[in-house]
C-alpha cells in the first residue's frame, strides 16, 4: 500500500484518467459507493448525521456520500458552505446529481446560528469540506466551521484527510479533530507527520478503483508495511539448518553503568533467530550478563589506559568470524570510540544505535568513503538524527520523510528512524512506514531490543529491507500484544522479548 502526498495523489488521479481513462466522476461515485458501504457497517438504525461540504473534489464526495446515505433511508442534513457557484468541474456534477435526485440541502451563510443547532442534534459529523489542495492559511468560513465542529466534541468522520491541516503535515494545524478518517485509496503523508497525525483518529483506507500502475507511473516510492507483507516475507528455516548456518552474530554493548542493554540486544537477537551469538562487553559486566544472558558467549574487554582494549579481536576472533555486527547499545562514549573505528572496513552488516550513532557523527565521511563495503544499517531517534545532520529535533520531526530520505541516498546507509511511525529508508531512498507499536515502547530498552531483533533477523532474510520492515513491524505488533493485558505505564523491554515467539508465530500463521 503506497504513502502519498496531495501533490502525488493529484498527479496519479490525473494519470487515471488521462492515460488509463477511468472518468473523474466515476472515480468520485466509487469513492462515496465504499465510504457508504463502511458508514453503514457502522452506525446505529437511529443515527443522526451531518454532513458539511466544502467547494473541491472533498466537496463532491461529499455530496456523492450524502446522496446515497439519503437513498439507504438514513436521518441526514446536509450544509454546504461555500455559495454554489464556488462548485465547479466533477463536484458540480455530483451536487446536480444529488439535487435532481430530490434532495436539498442548506446554505452556510447567513444560516449559522440553524447549522449549530443541526450540528448539537447529530450524533455524526461527515467532515467533507476541504482535501489535499488547500495551500496557506485557513480562509473563512472554514475556520470557523471547523471550529465549531470541534467545539461540538462529536464524533467526526473525515473524507480522505482531516479537512484543514496542512498539506505537508509539517506545521501547526486548525483542522479538524477526527474521531476517524477514511482515506482514498492512499494513506497521506500527514497521517505520519506530527502535528498533523494527531488529526486523524483511526485511519481506514477505502480501495476506490486507482489501479497501481498509476503509482508507478508517478514513481512513488513510499509504502506501507502490513501484516499481509510481512508474512509473505518472513523466511523459513530449512530442516538441515544448524546453528552455524542460521547466522553468527557480534553485539559490541554494555557498560558498567548499562549492563542491561547488552542483555536486551543479545536476549532479543537470539529470539529473532541468531543461531550463534557473541557479546563483546567489558570484563567487570560479565557476571551480570552472563546470568541473563545463558545462551550467548563472551568476548572480554579491558580497560587500558582509558581506552577499551582490543586484544581479544585477535586473528583467531575477527569481525570476519560474524555474519552481523551490532554495536551501540550501553556502549558508553568514553573509551568505546577506538573499538567503533575497527568496524569501519568489515565488510559485513553493521548496525548502530545509541553511543554508537554518537561515534558514527564524528566520522561521517569514512563511512560515506568506499572503503566501507557492507550493508551499514542506523537506528536513530529523532535527537540522535539531529546529531547525525547537525538539524534541530524540530526540524528533523517536521520532516522526517525528507530528512531520512536525503541522509539514507547522502552515505548510501538504511536508516531507521525510530518513533511513532517509524520510517525505513533504504540507500536508493525507497520508504517504508510502520503503523504498529504504542506509548508503552516509550520506556528504555525498547530500542535495544530492536537493534536485536533488526541484526537476528538480517541473518535470517536475503532481503535487507525485508528484514528491517519485518523487525520493525514484529517490534511494534508485540508491544500492541501486551496491551491486551497490561496498561501503557507497564511494559518493560523485558516483556517484548518473552512475548516474541508468539507474536512471530502469529505473524507466520
Amino acid at each position: 500500500m503506497y504513502v502519498v502526498t496531495g501533490g502525488e495523489m493529484h498527479q496519479i488521479d490525473r494519470y487515471t484518467m488521462e492515460q488509463i481513462g477511468l472518468s473523474e466522476e466515476m472515480l468520485m461515485e466509487n469513492a462515496g459507493q465504499v465510504f457508504k458501504e463502511k458508514i453503514l457497517s457502522l452506525i446505529q438504525a437511529n443515527e443522526k448525521i451531518i454532513v458539511f461540504i466544502g467547494a473541491g473534489n472533498n466537496g463532491g464526495d461529499g455530496f456523492v456520500i450524502s446522496r446515497l446515505l439519503l437513498e439507504r433511508g438514513c436521518d441526514v442534513k446536509v450544509w454546504v458552505i461555500p455559495s454554489e457557484n464556488r462548485i465547479r468541474g466533477t463536484a458540480c456534477k455530483h451536487k446536480d446529481i444529488y439535487k435532481k435526485c430530490g434532495y436539498s440541502f442548506q446554505h452556510w451563510q447567513g444560516k449559522e446560528g440553524l447549522a449549530e443547532k443541526d450540528l448539537s442534534e447529530a450524533t455524526l459529523v461527515v467532515d467533507a469540506l476541504l482535501g489535499t489542495g488547500i495551500e496557506g492559511p485557513l480562509k473563512e468560513p472554514y475556520g470557523e466551521v471547523i471550529s465549531l465542529i470541534n467545539s461540538a466534541k462529536k464524533r467526526v468522520i473525515s473524507v480522505d484527510i482531516p479537512s484543514g491541516i496542512p498539506n505537508g503535515g509539517d506545521e501547526e494545524s486548525r483542522g479538524i479533530l477526527a474521531s476517524e478518517t477514511y482515506t482514498l485509496q492512499a494513506p497521506k503523508l500527514s497521517a505520519f507527520t506530527f502535528p498533523s497525525a494527531e488529526n486523524y483518529g483511526q485511519l481506514h483506507v477505502l480501495d476506490i478503483g486507482i489501479p497501481s500502475r498509476s503509482f508507478r507511473k508517478a514513481g512513488i516510492k513510499r509504502e506501507l508495511i502490513t501484516a499481509h507483507t510481512v508474512k509473505d516475507t518472513l523466511p523459513v528455516r530449512e530442516t538441515n539448518s544448524h546453528k552455524g548456518r542460521t547466522g553468527r552474530a557480534l553485539v559490541i554493548a554494555g557498560s558498567e553503568s548499562m549492563p542491561g542493554a547488552a542483555v536486551l540486544t543479545a536476549n532479543a537477537c537470539l529470539r529473532a533467530g541468531a543461531g550463534l551469538l557473541s557479546l563483546a562487553i567489558p570484563q567487570s559486566i560479565q557476571a551480570i550478563v552472563a546470568s541473563q544472558s545463558t545462551e550467548s558467549t563472551f568476548i572480554l574487554l579491558e580497560n587500558t589506559k582509558g581506552s577499551i582494549s582490543l586484544n581479544a579481536f585477535s586473528d583467531a576472533i575477527s569481525f570476519n568470524n560474524f555474519h552481523g555486527v551490532a554495536i551501540g547499545p550501553g556502549l558508553g562514549r568514553t573509551n568505546s570510540y577506538p573499538l567503533f573505528k575497527t568496524l569501519q572496513p568489515y565488510s559485513g552488516l553493521v548496525v548502530i544505535d545509541a553511543d554508537g550513532l554518537y561515534h558514527l557523527s564524528q566520522e561521517l565521511p569514512l563511512w560515506r568513503s568506499k572503503q566501507r563495503q557492507g550493508a551499514t544499517i542506523i537506528t536513530p531517534h529523532p535527537g540522535e538524527m539531529a546529531m547525525l545532520t547537525g538539524l534541530s529535533v524540530a526540524e528533523v520531526e517536521q520532516n522526517r520523510f525528507e530528512v531520512s530520505k536525503s541522509f539514507a541516498k547522502t552515505y548510501q546507509m538504511y536508516v531507521v528512524l525510530k518513533g511513532p511511525y517509524t520510517i525505513i529508508t533504504t540507500p536508493d531512498g525507497y520508504q517504508y512506514v510502520n503503523t504498529t507499536g504504542n506509548a508503552s515502547l516509550a520506556k528504555g530498552g525498547s530500542g535495544d531490543v530492536l537493534t536485536g531483533i533488526i541484526l537476528g533477523f538480517l541473518l535470517q532474510h536475503r532481503s535487507i529491507q525485508d528484514a528491517l520492515c519485518n523487525a520493525v513491524y514484529v517490534h511494534g505488533i508485540t508491544a500492541d500484544r501486551l496491551m491486551e493485558n497490561s496498561d501503557t505505564f507497564s511494559v518493560v523491554a523485558t516483556d517484548l522479548i518473552d512475548t516474541l515467539p508468539i507474536v512471530l508465530r502469529s505473524a507466520r500463521y
